[in-house]
């Protein structure tokens, strides 16, 4: 019989842990090892917890201002877009200078894959480009890190040309691009550049008066904050300050005198093969209305122009002036009543001495009356009455019309010239002075000089702003006296002793049928390494007309003029004379010598005829509507309109008679040509159907 077993009782504890107590110390307690094993972690936990915070406490309190300025530097970009400069005007309000739209050209250098390839692609579109100028920008092109940080943007080429524009879109490169900037532009080139000046890249005036009165035209600059992801993509902008254009500046250069001096100043140049020279035209009460220097440059690619071609010589070059300083010397000894115009003056033998030293006149004269003294020139003549005069009266006028230091305020880089202390003139060195050697003027100084005899006496500081227009105001530039240099009538003995150097003297080229001209010839030997040269002059003549109602003066000097003479006589005189008559047509100023009468008319009556002359009716008929490419219908006109109208057209007259229009060539209608002469007939009699009246 089977043995009954008793059912066995079910326990959840396994067995080898039922069997764990009977293996004695050999099992270890499994809970002493989780907890050490927990305190480990804890502890590494508790260390890198503490070394976070270690960290953030370092870079949040210690490091906030570097970390916060880097942040905001990779993140946040300010952008400041340039104003818009200021227009440059003439006295008629015609534009010198304004800024137009302009493309320059970048890269991002992280989109070109092949450099070397792209900049020479992008080489053969610029208008110039060596291989010089191809390595900068294949070297460009490969920078893609700076300062540890991603370069995407790279300057190429700023302010393209608008061909150099075309061709670069035309070659759709990637990574290069075009941005718009704002350019100057001068849109008569060469005309007024050495006045004007020109502009950087920057948008900053450089020289002349872009940069003397910069702060003025360049306006302010705009601001625009970019926000940025780590890309360099634009995610959120603001503009914070709009840009404002810059004020305007009004000239009191007239474009068309400013056109005719520099014509007959480069003409006259090329004629006598000179170095160069400049023409100054000055109207009432110091306004500068045409300065001109030549050789000039274009300031629209001013940089491709050596900077002796860039100096402005009116107001940068001294220059010794020679016989034209004599009227500084003749008006001091007239207004300190040392002399009288009829007053002889010893000039025999024809030579005087100081020492080793001889100076001798060009020809030998004998007895002169001091007004024949200066009509012809004679250096004799002026020591002797220099002498009477006395170095400290002679430098006390010398001063007086305002040599020896900066007569302007709109020129940059104007220099003082050069002036003896009286203390130091002695003998010789005074009767240097007295005929204008050993003292260094500017061109700019002695037309204010010969400017103040025109003007009565008054010297007035010369000025080239007429108004400054901002924001629709105009405010005007007033004319400013300097001082009283001679009194009136020294300066009207002066003018009759310089219309007798015109008529009977040195000056005889410089003549004008119908007006008086008042004027000084020089003619001075340049300083060539420490000795006067033989060879090497300077040619110029300093005059005004209408000599007795003074419109204009004018200031011609020629620099070393190698053929056809080198007295001023014969070299700038006629330069002088050209420049004048044609300003006479152009500004219509009337004839002072045997002035034609006026035009009179009978006036009828309904009941009988009436004798009362009045003047004729000059008003012009309107002119038929033509296209700007036709030639403009003159007839009718009279001589000054029709010039006027002739020069706007850009076209040269030549007249001949007086009164009114009756004939022209070319014909109205035909195809314009700017630069054609048109000849250009006059009559005392308008021709029928012009709408003029006749007696």
């Amino acid at each position: 019989m089977a043995r009954h077993e008793p059912p066995r009782r079910f326990s959840w504890w396994p067995a080898r842990a039922r069997a764990a107590p009977r293996q004695g110390a050999a099992g270890a307690d499994w809970r002493a090892t989780v907890r050490s094993r927990l305190a480990i972690a804890a502890v590494v936990f508790a260390l890198w917890t503490a070394g976070i915070e270690a960290r953030l406490l370092y870079l949040q309190v210690f490091r906030h201002a570097e970390l916060v300025a880097r942040a905001r530097s990779q993140q946040m970009q300010t952008i400041e877009p340039p104003a818009e400069r200021g227009d440059i005007v003439d006295r008629h309000g015609r534009l010198l200078a304004f800024s137009v739209d302009a493309e320059s050209l970048w890269a991002d250098p992280t989109r070109i894959e092949d450099p070397s390839l792209t900049a020479a692609r992008v080489c053969e579109a610029l208008d110039s480009c060596d291989a010089s100028r191809r390595r900068t920008l294949e070297q460009l092109m490969r920078t893609r890190e700076r300062d540890g940080r991603r370069v995407q943007f790279v300057w190429l080429e700023r302010k393209l040309s608008p061909g150099e524009e075309a061709r670069i879109r035309a070659l759709g490169l990637p990574g290069i691009e075009l941005l718009k900037e704002s350019r100057r532009f001068y849109p008569n080139r060469e005309l007024l550049a050495h006045v004007l000046g020109y502009v950087g890249t920057d948008n900053q005036g450089l020289a002349g008066l872009e940069a003397t009165y910069d702060s003025l035209i360049r306006g302010l600059p705009g601001k625009v904050t970019v926000q940025t992801d780590a890309h360099q993509r634009a995610v959120f902008s603001r503009v914070e300050r709009e840009p404002t254009s810059g004020a305007s500046i009004e000239l009191t250069i007239d474009r068309n005198l400013q056109n005719i001096a520099e014509r007959e100043l480069r003409a006259g140049v090329r004629e006598h093969r000179a170095a160069g020279g400049t023409v100054i035209v000055l109207g009432a009460s110091g306004e500068i209305l045409a300065l001109a220097s030549y050789p000039t440059f274009n300031p629209n690619a001013f940089a491709r122009a050596a900077a002796e071609v860039r100096r402005n010589r009116a107001t940068q070059e001294i220059y010794e002036p020679g016989s034209t300083f004599k009227i500084v010397t003749a008006s001091a000894a007239l207004e300190e009543h040392v002399i009288e115009p009829l007053d002889p003056v010893d000039c025999a033998p024809g030579v005087i001495r100081f020492g080793r030293r001889v100076i001798s006149d060009v020809h030998a004269y004998g007895v002169l009356p001091f007004r024949e003294v200066i009509a012809k020139s004679s250096n004799v003549g002026a020591i002797r009455v220099g002498q009477r005069l006395g170095a400290e009266r002679l430098a006390r006028y010398i001063a007086r019309f305002g040599f020896g230091r900066r007569i302007g305020e709109d020129f940059p880089g104007e220099t003082g010239g050069i002036v003896w202390s009286p203390a130091d003139l002695d003998a010789s060195a005074l009767a240097s002075v007295s005929m204008g050697y050993q003292v260094g003027v500017t061109p700019l100084q002695m037309a204010a000089a010969v400017s103040t005899v025109a003007s009565g006496g008054t010297l007035f500081q010369p000025r080239i702003v007429r108004a400054i227009v901002k924001d629709g105001a105009r405010t005007p530039i007033e004319p400013r006296t300097l001082r009283r240099a001679i009194s009136p009538a020294t300066a009207a003995e002066l003018t009759t002793m310089m219309e007798g150097v015109v008529e009977d003297g040195t000056a005889k080229a410089a003549q004008i049928e119908g007006y008086s001209v008042a004027g000084k010839t020089g003619t001075a030997q340049k300083l060539v390494n420490g000795r006067y040269s033989d060879t090497d002059y300077n040619a110029s003549f300093v005059g005004f007309f209408p000599s007795r109602s003074p419109a204009l003066s004018v200031v011609v000097v020629i620099d070393t003029p190698r053929a056809k003479g080198y007295y001023g006589g014969s070299v700038a005189a006629p330069i002088f004379r050209r420049i004048a008559e044609a300003s006479i047509r152009y500004l219509g100023i009337p004839r002072n010598i045997n002035p034609p009468p006026p035009v009179l008319l009978a006036r009828k009556s309904a009941d009988r005829l009436a004798t009362t002359p009045v003047r004729a009716d000059l008003s012009v008929r309107p002119r038929d509507p033509l296209r700007p490419d036709q030639m403009p219908d003159l007839r009718g006109l009279s001589a000054r309109e029709a010039l006027r109208v002739l020069t706007e057209a850009g076209m040269t007259a030549q007249m001949t008679g007086d009164g009114f229009v009756v004939q022209q060539s070319p014909a109205a209608g035909t195809p314009l040509e700017p630069g054609r002469v048109c000849s250009v007939k006059l009559d005392r009699r308008p021709p029928a159907g012009t709408g003029v009246s006749t007696p």
